[in-house]
């Protein structure tokens, strides 16, 4: 411990004798004339002008010397700061446990414990309580040991009465800051997370409005194309069931969904007499009913939010192989939402009633399905689609056709026992 270079007891308690006429410890010296007298007033009055708006502060004051202690308390207590005074380290712990303080005085060297090491307690419990050392040791290497350990200023005995005034009201005033600070910014923090919330409720909305209208869209194909009602419903709602087992994420699950309940809205475009036509179609018109796959895409790409799902639209036709239309895209390079809707249309085409033949079985689509599989369909998809009992698919078809509720085609949490396993 660096050696102690401060005052006698004896010429410590003088000096604040002698500079305690402000604080009523001490009368006034002879000789002090009335214009010095308006000028230390002044001073003092400074000082409290600063406090007057600020609540009353609780000072823990730590010396082992009674004498100081009490001579600090007295300045203090005068300048409306409510103080508790502890002889040491654990006294003041103690007193710390129990109460709550806005600024600490303590002294390096003690009887009882090292100022220095309730200094690092008192930060490491409460970084943002100011710690003042007040001490007689003349080193201004134990000073910026002091600083470094966390302390917010440090106080050489003997200290003038106005020097120690004026250190804590600056260090409550930096305390002051500190949660100003905080509160300001737990405050922008909630203001952040309110109107994030309602920009998320409000995004919420606004894509529930749009689904709703692609399911109006989705009706008003059912309406032109009596022949297959309820399909767009049942494919997506297939669709989703494979992607949450492929394990796609919600968001992509999203995109995917809308691709495939749009995937024959250009249809719309086409000529009811071959949209409707019972016999076979001619080459020609065979040529024509293609073009509803980039008739769909091009009435959906300008459209923001339908942007991603027009891609599906566009490449809904195309083969594993390479044999399908209209870009004759093969493997990986169709985006796997077409690739997962292909077996999910598949699937309903064969088990649904249509003109010129009566539904097949699950069984029957689940073995045209391998049959197909690395020439129309992506293997992977097939692989993950036998996975799924026939059961899954009955109780989708049945929940949509059978009007148990009112089944959403963009409900990707669906519970029908999906996981992404």
């Amino acid at each position: 411990m660096p050696k102690l270079r401060g005052l006698p007891r004896r010429r410590w308690t003088d000096h604040w004798r002698e500079t305690g006429k402000e604080t009523g410890l001490a009368s006034k010296p002879a000789g002090l004339d009335a214009s010095s007298t308006a000028t230390l007033s002044l001073t003092s009055a400074d000082i409290r002008t600063g406090l007057k708006a600020r609540k009353t502060a609780r000072i823990l004051v730590v010396d082992d010397e009674a004498h100081v202690r009490s001579m600090i308390a007295a300045t203090l207590e005068h300048q409306g700061y409510e103080i508790m005074l502890a002889s040491g380290g654990r006294e003041a712990l103690e007193a710390i446990d129990h109460d709550s303080f806005e600024l600490i005085l303590t002294d390096i060297v003690m009887q009882e414990g090292n100022g220095l090491a309730l200094l690092e307690r008192i930060h490491a419990q409460s970084p943002n309580l100011p710690v003042i050392m007040v001490t007689a040791i003349h080193d201004i290497s134990v000073a910026i040991d002091s600083m470094r350990r966390g302390a917010y200023d440090y106080l050489l005995k003997p200290f003038e009465r106005e020097h120690l005034v004026a250190t804590v009201q600056r260090a409550l005033e930096h305390r002051q800051a500190l949660q100003e600070s905080r509160t300001y910014q737990q405050n922008l923090e909630q203001v952040v997370r309110a109107r994030t919330e309602m920009l998320r409720q409000a995004m919420e909305d606004l894509e529930h409005s749009y689904d709703v209208t692609l399911e109006a869209l989705g009706d008003a194909l059912d309406l032109k194309d009596s022949e297959t009602e309820g399909h767009s419903k049942r494919v997506t709602a297939y669709t989703i069931a494979l992607a949450r087992a492929m394990g796609i994420s919600p968001a992509e699950i999203k995109v995917i969904a809308r691709g495939a309940f749009l995937h024959d809205i250009g249809k719309m475009a086409i000529p009811d007499d071959i949209l409707r036509k019972p016999g076979k179609l001619t080459p020609e018109e065979q040529e024509i009913m293609r073009e509803h796959c980039a008739r769909g895409y091009q009435m959906l790409r300008k459209i923001p939010f339908l942007a991603e799902a027009a891609e599906i639209v566009f490449t809904h036709q195309e083969h594993y192989d390479g044999t399908g239309y209209p870009s004759t895209l093969k493997g990986s390079a169709i985006p796997v939402g077409a690739r997962i809707f292909a077996v999910a249309d598949t699937l309903d085409a064969i088990t649904s009633d249509r003109p010129y033949r009566v539904a097949r079985t699950f069984d029957a689509a689940r073995a045209e399905i391998i049959r197909c599989s690395g020439t129309q369909f992506d293997p992977s998809v097939v692989e993950v689609y036998l996975k799924i009992p026939n059961e899954l698919w009955l109780e989708l078809r049945s929940e949509i056709t059978g009007q148990n509720r009112r089944f959403s085609s963009f409900d990707i949490a669906h519970p029908l026992g999906m996981t992404n396993e």
